[in-house]
């Protein structure tokens, strides 16, 4: 007795109804509903391929772990504790950073930078040197000092690694007091040739200055100190394993030290990502409620065909809430088989642009083709929300009264 009300829904939903409009608007809302879950899964899919595009472009600029300092701006790295973190097997390579922002000029032409000094594992593993646009990557030429520059910068100032301008970077000097009659007095500068310029993303390259640790420690005065430790880890390292090692890390090294992963480097940019894709999957959930309107009409018109099966059902003892349980189950199996067609169709096509590519980026981007990784979570929640978008607008016309009324 409780297989009838689906055994009843699966012979209304493919039998051939006595009036073809219901027919039509039936498969209306099957195709309907295919379309808006396949769009679901695609959309979706692309979504998670440009964030990967984002997260590589970082990943290539910025190390998997940073330890810095809880108060101040500058530490001498001498803890046993990078020793321990060095001997780690997921460990790739570490290296000493100082950073600030400074003043640059180039021929004329100033503004303000983030210089970045990085040491010789920096200037030789470095995944930066990968988006060189022009010149070599190179912090040494001999004993002299060398620059690399990001584009968008290099543009603003009409820096070019050909050129034998030298580029200058002011900082104020710590030690000096400031002379309101020649200001310049009160900073301390470098002289650096810009040896090649890299591309990597808009921020970076807008602001971004590498130069050799050493010649930024001659800039701000500083000995043996660092602004930050830089720990890259091996390619495939899990976020549970890396989850540990700054968990250990933090224990280790105490509260006078923060050690921040890719997440907390780039909090904001992360949360704003996560919210974006939330806006466009509930965007295309009202789509698909909006499509499954259709069913909503085609219900009610099989209910008003229908009448004279409920009328017997009713004379032969069913209750109410049996038919009107035939009704929901019908209309629900419209939209679950919109849902079947719609998630083979999405997936198909986002497996076959990732193996083929068909569809390409317009412009001279770094990829071809739009990129699309498929998620099993987006599988599942679009799933879920068409599932419940089917099932509660199958609810609307199987709440109306199916008796006959005298």
């Amino acid at each position: 007795m409780s297989n009838l009300p689906l055994r009843f829904a699966l012979r209304y939903l493919f039998a051939r109804k006595s009036h073809n409009v219901i027919n039509i608007i039936s498969g209306i809302s099957v195709a309907g509903m295919a379309i808006g879950t396949a769009a679901l899964v695609i959309i979706l899919s692309v979504f998670n391929g440009f964030n990967q595009l984002v997260s590589d472009s970082l990943g290539d600029a910025q190390p998997d772990l940073v330890v810095k300092p809880t108060a101040g701006k500058a530490f001498v790295p001498d803890s046993t504790t990078f020793a321990w973190v060095y001997d780690q097997d997921i460990v790739f390579n570490m290296s000493s950073v100082i950073e600030e922002q400074a003043f640059i000029s180039f021929d004329g032409k100033q503004s303000l930078a983030r210089v970045k000094g990085v040491d010789s594992v920096f200037e030789e593993e470095s995944p930066i040197r990968n988006h060189i646009t022009d010149g070599v990557f190179t912090l040494h030429q001999g004993t002299r000092p060398k620059a690399v520059v990001g584009s968008a910068l290099a543009w603003s100032l009409d820096i070019s690694p050909r050129f034998v301008a030298p580029l200058e970077i002011w900082y104020p000097d710590r030690e000096g007091t400031v002379s309101l009659s020649n200001p310049m007095n009160s900073l301390r500068s470098k002289k650096v040739t810009v040896a090649g310029l890299f591309a990597i993303n808009a921020e970076l390259d807008a602001e971004l200055v590498l130069i050799p640790i050493e010649t930024m420690r001659e800039l701000l005065d500083y000995e043996n100190e660092v602004s930050a430790v830089e720990i890259r880890l091996k390619e495939g390292t899990s976020e549970k394993v890396s989850g540990q090692l700054v968990r250990e890390l933090e224990k280790r090294l105490g509260p006078d030290f923060q050690v921040l992963d890719r997440y907390r480097q780039n909090e904001a940019l992360y949360k704003m990502m996560r919210y974006e894709k939330l806006a466009i999957y509930m965007i295309l959930i009202f789509i698909v409620i909006i499509i499954a309107l259709n069913i909503f009409s085609s219900l009610t018109m099989l209910i008003i065909e229908k009448r004279g099966d409920i009328g017997t059902l009713h004379s032969l003892g069913a209750p109410e809430s049996m038919t009107r349980r035939i009704f929901l189950l019908e209309g629900w199996l419209i939209s679950l088989l919109g849902l079947v067609i719609g998630l083979i169709l999405g997936v198909a096509c986002v497996l076959l642009q990732q193996r083929f590519g068909f569809i390409q980026m317009p412009g001279n981007y770094i990829i071809s083709s739009y990129p699309v990784i498929l998620k099993a979570s987006d599988i599942i929640w679009t799933a879920v929300g068409v599932a419940l978008v089917g099932y509660l607008i199958a609810l609307l016309p199987s709440l109306l009264k199916t008796t006959d009324n005298p």
